[in-house]
């Protein structure tokens, strides 16, 4: 697709109206969509806001928000307000707008604002990926025992108990073989610092569009790799979102196949 630029300016035009209602934010009611699953007032607002933006900037795209719903259908953007929720319901500042423009379901557009850093972290397909700007690649680590590991949330809702078995097995084999683990509680702000080189790795059993499609990209542009718990490229079907630097993907995955994980 020709006149990618013009999108990306789309996208950061979207998230200039998130950043302008999320200053004008206050305290407010929290609802649940399901079992601990939050949404404000504020993620309601901005994704009603970025979507209009987005319709008036790009006016043949579709679009698919985490709170509203929608299509990736043919090209289609796709938005979560705020990923980390839960996170800015306590007052904890590690959220993201995280906004992708996805191609039949292929990202090629990436943009994640991290509100905690005041930075956007950007890419586009085939370009390499950016933080405000200025180029940015994932960690030259090359040992497991020296990577700093992110795992994504545990699981809420039915049958949580039996999801989560696996993701606390996985958090077992990484707390005994990787240097770190952190749970963040933001996928976006996960896979825009893998890109980063912050990360070393990020490891999530979910693959929802809205949280994965723009960190997806960066992480690609930036030079790691993403796969599947079992190794195969990712994309939209993956069950499990494996971001990692090139030189500890193979030992990640490794370390969860010898424990029947992979």
């Amino acid at each position: 697709m020709s006149d990618l630029a013009k999108y990306l300016t789309a996208a950061h035009n979207a998230v200039d109206v998130a950043d302008a209602i999320l200053q004008a934010s206050r305290d407010q009611s929290v609802a649940f969509k399901g079992d601990r699953d939050p949404v404000t007032e504020t993620d309601l607002a901005i994704e009603r806001a970025m979507r209009d933006s987005l319709r008036r900037a790009t006016p043949e795209a579709g679009f698919l928000g985490e709170e509203t719903g929608g299509s990736t259908d043919g090209l289609a953007w796709v938005l979560d307000p705020i990923d980390g929720t839960a996170n800015f319901t306590h007052g904890v500042p590690l959220t993201a707008v995280s906004l992708a423009l996805l191609d039949h379901g292929e990202p090629i557009i990436g943009l994640i604002a991290v509100h905690a850093e005041g930075v956007r972290y950007a890419a586009i397909r085939g370009q390499g990926a950016t933080r405000d700007g200025d180029p940015i690649s994932a960690s030259a680590c090359t040992q497991l025992p020296s990577a700093m590991v992110a795992m994504g949330d545990y699981a809420t809702g039915s049958d949580a108990d039996s999801r989560n078995r696996t993701r606390l097995r996985i958090t077992t084999v990484l707390a005994a073989r990787a240097q770190r683990v952190r749970m963040l509680g933001s996928a976006a702000i996960d896979l825009a610092w893998v890109a980063a080189g912050k990360l070393d790795a990020s490891v999530m059993l979910s693959n929802k569009p809205w949280d994965t499609a723009a960190g997806v990209l960066l992480a690609r542009e930036a030079g790691a790799r993403v796969t599947d718990l079992a190794g195969r490229e990712h994309d939209l079907t993956s069950t499990a979102t494996i971001a990692a630097a090139p030189g500890v993907g193979d030992q990640l995955l490794d370390a969860l196949d010898q424990d029947g994980l992979a």
